[in-house]
């Protein structure tokens, strides 16, 4: 055979495997409104930048018929490519072979590409649309999800991890995207450890793929997913956008970019936002936007925990992770999911040295008997932990209420904040003054003539004289009091200001999270 000839069978060969399952399967691809393995990789990469791996790659099962089956690929796509210049390593299931489903060469071939992501320092997206383990490879598919499951956890804080689920992804190949930092979800994709009808069957309860595990399920309930898209193309999109704050390693410092926004810009707009009762709601989202660069944020899990906002933004051109409450929903508190979101949020930017901005109005945590019961004291603990363990830069700003423990736990001076400023408006203290007033005055209100009279009298007393923010600056547990239209000119200068922060802790294997 001459070259022309080998040339021919290479082009044949490559061919074959483009197609993956066939035209027949593409098609059927199509008609459910999805894209294929390869298209995927096309609109989420860099146009041109594709480099596949183990394009030959191929199954030795024999059993159950598996020696007649022909599996291009193996059913899933491999390799790197740019997604804003920057390099990234892709695996994408094809549910055109053999269902996308996982056996052991299919398993290899993704970790393959994820120990290279490692060495190299780049993230890693895996597309998940599969139908789960390769039953005819029996416990060589089991083997390679444990193996996968392995290097999630290696790469773990060392480079980014991105799930997207495009498709079913449902038993033991959920555990992956859940070791991931983030998971994306497109609606019509879903993820559960058993479905529908295993649960009929075991339990007798009747429920939908959808209902089960569904995107909106995922991304509101049980927080399994942090982003929501209704298309493929607006998915990809949103990992684009995120990738575009994350350094690309551990090792490096988040991109920095020109935004075009002047980093002195005043925010007049907040002093007639931020309401002087401290009663009344307003959207933390709105003092965000006006003072972050050019009103951008990235918001993370926007459906779960409303009571609490995180998500990426930029200062000075910087990249951020912000964390703030919001009154608008429970008024602020915190609670078991406010605590688990932010905490696993703010673990993920001091991992990758993107610096913390929080935002504090927060009465306290959420009282009731579910609270209690649902752990409240261990899921808060996360927030104390994850705060005291970041060694990047901490700034934090005191906005209205600032109570109890819940106050602490907003990254205040005592859990190591680098930056503490208040506004006008905050109130510093052990308890809300209407608490605060009927356990100390309680005596002084119940002998009065008018109880009422005297408790209004005591409540603003208290107010004046501990729930306001000089007291917390008298011992420099503020730095500064501020003009609210101050606070992004403040915030942009000391993140510069504080940019080459350094900080040493104690040897150990690591400490005990929990969880």
């Amino acid at each position: 055979m001459n070259m022309e000839d080998r040339l021919r069978e290479l082009e044949v060969r490559r061919n074959a495997v483009r197609l993956g399952g066939g035209e027949d399967k593409i098609a059927k691809q199509h008609e459910k409104g999805k894209l294929t393995a390869r298209e995927r990789l096309s609109r989420l990469l860099d146009e041109g930048s594709f480099v596949e791996m183990d394009t030959y790659a191929s199954h030795r099962a024999t059993f159950f018929g598996m020696d007649k089956v022909q599996a291009p690929g193996d059913g899933v796509v491999t390799g790197h490519g740019t997604i804003g210049g920057r390099t990234a390593f892709v695996s994408a299931q094809d549910f055109t072979v053999i269902g996308g489903t996982l056996g052991e060469m299919h398993a290899q071939k993704i970790c393959k590409v994820m120990d290279t992501a490692a060495r190299v320092g780049a993230p890693f997206i895996a597309i998940n649309d599969s139908g789960g383990a390769r039953i005819q490879e029996g416990v060589d598919a089991l083997k390679g999800y444990g193996e996968i499951f392995y290097r999630n956890t290696l790469a773990s804080g060392v480079i980014p991890q991105i799930s997207i689920i495009t498709g079913p992804c449902a038993g033991g190949a959920v555990y992956s995207p859940a070791l991931t930092d983030w998971v994306f979800m497109v609606e019509g994709g879903y993820m559960f450890i058993t479905g529908p009808q295993v649960i009929k069957a075991v339990t007798g309860e009747e429920v939908s793929f959808e209902q089960l595990g569904g995107a909106k399920i995922h991304n509101q309930v049980s927080a399994c997913a942090h982003f929501i898209a209704g298309s493929e193309e607006e998915c990809f999109n949103q990992v684009k956008r995120l990738l575009s704050y994350l350094p690309s390693n551990n090792a490096e410092d988040p991109p920095v970019t020109e935004t075009g926004d002047d980093p002195g810009r005043l925010c007049p707009s907040l002093q007639g936002l931020i309401p002087t009762d401290p009663n009344k709601p307003y959207d933390m989202g709105t003092l965000v936007r006006e003072v972050v660069d050019n009103g951008e944020f990235l918001e993370v899990q926007p459906l779960f925990a409303t009571n609490i906002i995180v998500g990426f933004s930029r200062l000075a051109g910087h990249p951020v992770g912000v964390i703030a409450n919001q009154p608008r929903f429970m008024a602020g508190c915190l609670d078991v999911n406010a605590s688990d979101k932010a905490s696993r949020f703010i673990r993920f930017c001091d991992a990758f040295n993107i610096p913390l901005v929080t935002f504090t109005d927060v009465p306290g945590y959420l009282p009731g008997v579910g609270q209690e019961h649902g752990g409240v004291i261990r899921h808060g603990a996360k927030l104390l932990y994850a705060y005291s363990e970041a060694t990047v830069p901490k700034l934090t700003v005191i906005v209205r209420k600032a109570y109890g423990g819940a106050y602490i736990a907003m990254c205040s001076r005592h859990l190591g904040a680098d930056l503490v400023l208040a506004l006008p408006t905050a109130e510093i203290a052990v308890m809300g003054p209407e608490g605060a007033a009927n356990i100390i005055f309680r005596d002084a209100i119940e002998k009065a003539e008018n109880p009422a009279a005297t408790r209004k009298e005591k409540i603003a007393e208290f107010r004046e004289r501990f729930a306001n923010p000089y007291v917390g600056a008298a011992r420099g547990y503020v730095d500064d009091v501020i003009d609210p239209a101050d606070v992004r000119a403040r915030l942009a200068c000391a993140l510069l200001a504080f940019r080459t922060k350094r900080e040493t802790r104690p040897a150990k294997k690591h400490g005990n999270f929990p969880v």
